[in-house]
C-alpha cells in the first residue's frame, strides 16, 4: 500500500517553466531555458485549484486534486484564470533552492 503524500515542497515541469509549489501554493516561478526566475508571473502566490486534461475531441476532464502528468495546472489569480501546458514531471526542488535561494 502506498503511503499519503507527505512532501511540502515540488516543482511542477511544463515545456517553458518550473513551478515551485510549497502546500498547493506557487512560491516561485523559473524559465526552464535561461534558468531564471520570474518574478513577476501571474503564478506566484497563487493557490493550484487542480489540473486539466485536454482529450483529443476537444473535451476537458477536469481534476480537483494536485495535478498529474499530462494534465495542465490550473491558477485561479485574482480573477484571471491561468492554465499552463501539461505536466511534463513531477521532481523534489533541490534542497538549497528551497532554502535559499527562492526569489522574495
Amino acid at each position: 500500500m502506498i503511503g499519503s503524500e507527505r512532501r511540502v515542497n515540488k516543482v511542477l515541469v511544463t515545456r517553458n517553466t518550473e513551478y515551485h509549489i510549497r502546500r498547493d501554493v506557487c512560491v516561485a516561478v523559473r524559465d526552464r531555458q535561461s534558468g531564471e526566475w520570474l518574478r513577476g508571473h501571474l503564478a506566484i502566490r497563487q493557490r493550484v485549484h487542480g489540473g486539466l486534461k485536454f482529450t483529443r475531441s476537444g473535451g476537458i476532464l477536469p481534476n480537483l486534486g494536485a495535478p498529474s502528468l499530462g494534465e495542465s495546472i490550473f491558477f485561479h489569480a485574482a480573477g484571471r484564470d491561468l492554465v499552463t501546458s501539461p505536466v511534463l514531471s513531477i521532481e523534489r526542488p533541490p534542497l538549497d533552492t528551497v532554502a535559499d535561494h527562492y526569489p522574495s
